[in-house]
């Protein structure tokens, strides 16, 4: 299909938001129009990324060429183009995106907070699915920007209309606030802190470029001049430093990451899936994206410090979810923990590294989404989330209390399911990161990311045993729960498989990646290619 070629990514990003204008036409009481068109709308943006797998060319991958591309003049003033691709490390978390966006659409379809809203959630959904998707195919600093920032304001109005009413106290204020619009303000302002310096160091590029040519907002143009060393010095350092806070900011790293327990346990389930599953990935894939191959040599500058802040996380997201009572706060700083992992991978800046943050970012999409789900479903039936008043859950309700035992095994990292692979091999790779970066560093974080892994078993063991097991609290005697419903088996079972399937056979995810980051870390770190690139830059 040549028209694919041209047009498959455009339609996969911008279906979401044709889906969004046709529900805006439709009478907000016909729910099942609202709800068929809903998942039709994603349905058709994940078969077209399945289209995209199928044509995707996984020999030989060569960073910084792309597949399915298109470049079309969009902003000429400034020389902002509509220029989109996609590459062994995109494809995916593209993928993932499409994919779990579905799944949320599905489980939605009888399972609403209030208010009752349907075509104003799922609208909101769309938009953001559109934000998600073109950010891993955006290969112009404005696009990316744009599409970086669309998921900001749905996701906030998540929140702040559908998320948890209850009063909370802040500290400074007398009054009580609602705990959605405080953890709703406190994500739009931290996010939109960190997008501020992002930006300046996206102007600081275009501005700097110039001195090369034309001024350009091109990755693929600005990746070549910076593999070649065109970016050095206080400036290259500056502007890694206002990227780092941007992409910082959205994975969570600590100590920027306190918006995110206030933000998952206030936000309705749908809107805690999307946030872990997806939103989280767009820091660290900006990471990969636009910081190491543009400033590789600041890149390894930062590293240590990135690794160092990276194991905090670990550790500290671990401790915190110890000290938790309220099992989404506990599922939420999980996260914390897990992309930390996904950091540490980074930072070594090595194929094995990086290969393991793509891996994990993907598993913990499936995961922590499948964890989310389960907790609102139970938050839904038992109308509280403390887990003190869960206990003997697998009693009440043995086939969701099942699904809770497994994901919890696959959040601890167990062999055989698809965190394991993440976790294992981030660590591997700080045993031996690029040459010439601290081995004292990144063994000690090796070693404390090894007691990290400890910590996530005892606290997600804890958790299960609190939750799951023992017998069920007086307060339910005689109360009936229903167990899994279709809609929640139908959101639920694609997301188990894919956990067993990527756990016994990373390959999946491997076949598209290995190439594309070997030539990554190649052209950016090693030293005679860089000089090479060097000379043809100066020559040309």
């Amino acid at each position: 299909m040549e028209w694919f070629e041209t047009w498959g990514l455009t339609i996969i990003v911008f279906l979401p938001l044709v889906g969004a204008l046709i529900l805006g036409v439709i009478p907000k009481d016909n729910e099942d129009a609202l709800k068929t068109t809903g998942l039709v709308a994603t349905l058709l943006a994940f078969l077209a990324s399945l289209v995209l797998i199928a044509q995707f060319d996984y020999s030989g991958g060569v960073y910084n060429t792309y597949q399915f591309e298109v470049e079309e003049s969009w902003i000429g003033a400034i020389n902002a183009n509509y220029h989109v691709g996609v590459d062994g490390i995109s494809l995916p978390l593209l993928v993932l995106s499409t994919f779990v966006v579905v799944l949320a659409v599905i489980y939605s379809w009888n399972h609403w907070d209030e208010p009752k809203n349907p075509k104003a959630f799922l609208i909101l959904m769309l938009i953001l699915a559109t934000g998600m998707n073109g950010t891993f195919v955006a290969l112009d600093l404005v696009l990316f920007f744009i599409f970086f920032e669309v998921v900001l304001l749905p996701m906030y109005f998540m929140i702040g209309i559908w998320g948890d009413k209850s009063p909370r106290k802040v500290p400074g204020f007398s009054k009580l606030f609602e705990t959605r619009l405080y953890a709703a303000i406190k994500f739009f302002l931290f996010t939109l802190f960190g997008s501020a310096f992002m930006l300046l160091g996206f102007l600081a590029l275009y501005f700097e470029s110039g001195n090369f040519g034309e001024r350009t907002f091109d990755i693929v143009e600005l990746t070549r001049l910076g593999s070649g060393g065109a970016f050095t010095g206080t400036f290259a350092f500056l502007v890694f430093g206002a990227m780092f806070l941007g992409f910082a900011v959205k994975v969570p790293m600590w100590p920027f990451h306190t918006w995110l327990p206030d933000a998952h346990t206030a936000a309705p389930t749908v809107g805690s899936v999307l946030l872990a599953a997806i939103l989280l990935k767009l820091g660290s894939y900006g990471f990969i994206r636009i910081s190491l191959p543009i400033l590789p040599q600041e890149a390894v500058n930062w590293a240590p410090a990135i690794a160092i802040l990276a194991v905090i996380g670990i550790i500290y997201g671990s401790l915190a979810c110890l000290a938790q009572t309220d099992m989404k706060r506990l599922i939420a700083f999980s996260s914390v923990g897990h992309m930390g992992f996904v950091m540490l991978g980074i930072a070594t800046m090595t194929d094995v590294g990086i290969n393991a943050a793509i891996i994990g970012m993907v598993a913990h999409g499936l995961i922590t989404g499948l964890l989310f789900f389960l907790a609102g479903s139970m938050s839904h039936r038992y109308h509280t989330r403390e887990m003190s008043r869960l206990g003997g859950n697998i009693k009440l309700m043995p086939v969701m209390g099942g699904i809770l035992a497994f994901t919890a095994m696959a959040s601890l990292g167990l062999p055989g399911l698809a965190g394991f692979w993440g976790e294992f091999m981030a660590l591997v790779s700080a045993y031996n990161p690029l040459e010439g970066l601290s081995l004292g560093v990144f063994r000690t974080s090796m070693v404390l990311g090894a007691v990290g892994t400890v910590l996530t078993a005892g606290y997600m063991l804890w958790m299960l045993q609190r939750v799951n097991l023992g017998e069920p609290p007086n307060e339910w005697e005689g109360h009936t729960f229903h167990d899994v419903d279709r809609y929640e088996a139908a959101a639920w079972v694609p997301l188990i498989v894919l956990i067993v399937a990527i756990g016994f056979f990373p390959k999946v995810i491997f076949t598209s990646t290995t190439d594309t980051v070997t030539s990554l870390v190649d052209m950016a770190f090693d030293p005679e290619v860089t000089a090479a690139l060097g000379s043809l830059m100066k020559g040309g």
